[in-house]
């Protein structure tokens, strides 16, 4: 096993800084474009992110820590934040930056407390998940996000690129 909770933490204090540098005074055709039909755009996938810190990672480690597998998570809508598409990037990646903060702020504060990773608790697709799954799983979520959204900026100019298109990987 590779996880160690204070290596995952500091790639999750890390995301809102990244995501700032990345985003920050982009034109509106850097954050608006997607990779076609159904897919989200830039502001679309920071959304989604402040949803999961509001009501995915944080309540789903208290219910492993106070339920167990005794509880059932509540399932996650993946698509709760397309219906909250009003603000510009600054609000979003602030928004996103003071989420992050207050759940870093609980779980340090949870970590005195825990001194088993492999407490569980049952999700409603994969059945029992453990705390260290969960925690790995907040942190790869995060770098999944920040490869989409890298992804969906290269193939906003994928037809421009020219003959280089097959050199470039993330277009593919």
């Amino acid at each position: 096993m590779n996880f160690k909770i204070n290596e995952a933490i500091e790639l999750l204090e890390r995301t809102p800084e990244t995501l700032s540098r990345l985003l920050t005074g982009l034109s509106p055709g850097w954050l608006t474009c997607n990779e076609g039909g159904d897919t989200w755009n830039v502001l679309e996938v920071v959304a989604h992110l402040i949803e999961g810190e509001k009501v995915n990672w944080i309540p789903r480690i208290n219910m492993i820590l106070t339920k167990g597998e005794n509880y059932t998570f509540p399932p996650f809508d993946r698509f709760a934040h397309l219906s909250n598409s009003e603000k510009d990037i600054e609000q979003l990646l602030q928004e996103f930056k003071q989420c992050r903060e207050e759940s870093l702020a609980l779980l340090k504060n949870e970590l005195n407390a825990i001194n088993d990773y492999e407490q569980s608790a049952l999700h409603p697709e994969f059945g029992s998940v453990r705390l260290r799954e969960l925690l790995s799983t907040w942190a790869v979520h995060d770098l999944t996000h920040i490869s989409q959204i890298t992804r969906i900026m290269a193939k906003r100019y994928k037809k421009d690129v020219g003959p280089w298109q097959s050199y470039l990987s993330i277009l593919k």
